[in-house]
């Protein structure tokens, strides 16, 4: 029970309400971020399910910059950036990474507030030897680039 004195809450009342506004201030993000996530691509078991649940056919765009590694000796942890010049491709609002022989092509998305500058790093499980794609939206069109990574051990059980 909480008591507060003339001086005013105890030390273990602080404390628990301090402890329980945190977990509540927590909450709405995580709940949010649930809702946002786009279940059908992230499900998806095939590159072209991913890409159709992302939305229409994607066009290659020299905007997009995508680096991956020519070989990663480790698949568990390949690590890739995603620059789109703004000036080439503005507007852009989402960014998603595909990783083609995985079980689950779709590794990442990234939703990208309005006016902010499009550089994400970031390190993906890659199953075996493939093309890895990046993927911009913006105003309402899909954008891809794409890298081919020799891997040398797996990273999904291999």
């Amino acid at each position: 029970m909480t008591t507060i004195h003339a001086k005013g809450i105890s030390r273990r009342g602080w404390l628990r309400w301090t402890m329980i506004l945190g977990a509540a201030a927590a909450l709405p993000g995580r709940v949010w971020a649930a809702v946002a996530r786009p279940e059908a691509a992230f499900g998806a078991t095939a590159l072209d399910e991913a890409l159709a649940a992302l939305g229409d056919t994607p066009q290659v765009h020299e905007g997009i910059q995508f680096t991956t590694p020519d070989i990663a000796e480790n698949g568990a942890v390949v690590p890739i950036r995603v620059e789109v010049d703004s000036g080439a491709l503005p507007n852009v609002s989402k960014v998603s990474v595909l990783v083609e022989m995985n079980p689950n092509p779709l590794a990442a998305s990234f939703d990208i507030p309005p006016g902010t500058e499009v550089y994400i790093e970031t390190r993906v499980k890659v199953a075996q030897t493939c093309t890895l794609y990046a993927v911009a939206e913006a105003d309402g069109q899909l954008y891809i680039q794409s890298r081919e990574t020799k891997v040398t051990l797996g990273g999904c059980g291999g």
